[in-house]
């Protein structure tokens, strides 16, 4: 099948929020959704339940669990029965229940910033602590300060939330860190909510290990939260999955969703399903974009924008750049969006380490890429 990634889709005036925020005049290479055209299975299945013209209450096929049965197992060796599997309508509402339902209020949930800005705020709109060891700038990448970590937990903290791959810095862990964070949490009694939506958006040379298959014990403290929505850009669509393995947090979890966690969306799970089953040559011509994308901005970052510094990428199609030694006056996101009409995520969203930087989604076609970089460029010219 013919995919064309350089196709400019028109999302203004659709009901993109990434495309409304900022007007028409601004390029937005801000919110995680690509400009992406979805798999051609995917449009195609939901053509065909739409077809079938009624939308009553749904939930997880057969096919469906067997699907992800399937490509767990493949992937990663993870053989989860199919009770395990729970649908949700989002990683963030999955996230947001699990706080309320294993920390009281005043208990503390534990971090890794610079990290999701949901993984800041909704703890603490939910009444908890959050707890917040840094991650460790070193050279172009970030490593974990497990002794800053493990000093942070204290007899409240309840909830350890992991970011694999992590947003926004980029970074595949690596066994070792995994048995590491895994070997501290079980040690302390604190459970892992592990967040692995971009566990598809993998760079070469990069293999993602779900913690929870380091083994029974890692397992029964887990919660893995995983999604298609980000792989195949099915945000919208409004369909996750859990993995809960201990069958006391699964009838917590269960009991704690009634009335308040709706079903999910009978149109997400149809676009699931395709896309698991049959969007694996989508994905891998758009992995390949996205790293000609990768190689498209550190080009023109070295070439004409030199005084910005992007992270190195395992994995995610999210930049994170630092602009703390370009001279520029004040928020480099305000600065961009005021001098060069492109719309990023300011650093300061993901808490402790952020200030001074600026998250750059690259998944779109390389026309637009290109147009907002040399908007940036110029902007900096200016500037100087």
């Amino acid at each position: 099948m013919i995919y064309d990634f350089d196709e400019v889709v028109e999302r203004k005036g659709t009901d993109s929020i990434k495309w409304s925020r900022y007007g028409g005049e601004v390029l937005p290479l801000w919110v995680a959704d690509m400009d992406f055209a979805s798999p051609e299975p995917v449009v195609r299945a939901l053509h065909e339940r739409v077809d079938h013209r009624v939308f009553g209450y749904g939930g997880a096929t057969e096919e469906f669990v067997e699907v992800v049965r399937e490509r767990l197992k493949r992937l990663y060796g993870w053989d989860v029965p199919e009770e395990e599997i729970v649908l949700v309508p989002g990683v963030v509402t999955g996230l947001n229940l699990a706080f309320m339902l294993f920390a009281e209020p005043e208990e503390a949930v534990l971090v890794q910033p610079p990290v999701y800005s949901h993984f800041i705020a909704d703890p603490a709109n939910r009444g908890r602590s959050v707890i917040d060891p840094p991650l460790v700038k070193k050279g172009g990448t970030y490593e974990i300060d497990f002794d800053a970590f493990e000093g942070a937990i204290t007899d409240r903290t309840r909830i350890f939330v992991l970011c694999n791959p992590h947003n926004p810095v980029g970074r595949v862990f690596r066994k070792d860190e995994l048995e590491r964070l895994a070997d501290i949490c079980l040690e302390r009694g604190v459970l892992i909510l592990s967040d692995e939506i971009h566990c598809d958006l993998l760079f070469p040379g990069n293999r993602h290990i779900p913690i929870a298959t380091l083994g029974d014990e890692v397992a029964d403290r887990t919660i893995t939260f995983m999604s298609p929505s980000k792989t195949f850009n099915l945000a919208g669509l409004k369909c996750s999955f859990a993995v809960i393995r201990d069958p006391a947090l699964r009838k917590a979890w269960l009991k704690g969703s009634e009335g308040l966690i709706p079903h999910v969306n009978v149109l997400g799970v149809t676009a699931a399903l395709a896309a698991y089953r049959d969007g694996e040559e989508w994905l891998n011509r758009c992995i390949a974009y996205l790293e000609r994308n990768k190689g498209l901005l550190e080009g023109f970052l070295r070439d004409r924008l030199p005084s910005l510094a992007m992270s190195r990428m395992e994995a995610t199609y999210l930049a994170w750049i630092d602009c703390r030694d370009s001279g520029i006056p004040g928020n480099p996101f305000r600065f961009f969006l005021e001098k060069g009409r492109v719309a990023l995520n300011d650093g300061l969203e993901y808490g402790k380490g952020g200030e001074g930087f600026v998250r750059l989604n690259f998944a779109c076609p390389g026309k637009t890429l290109t147009e907002a970089l040399t908007r940036m460029a110029d902007a900096m010219e200016r500037l100087h």
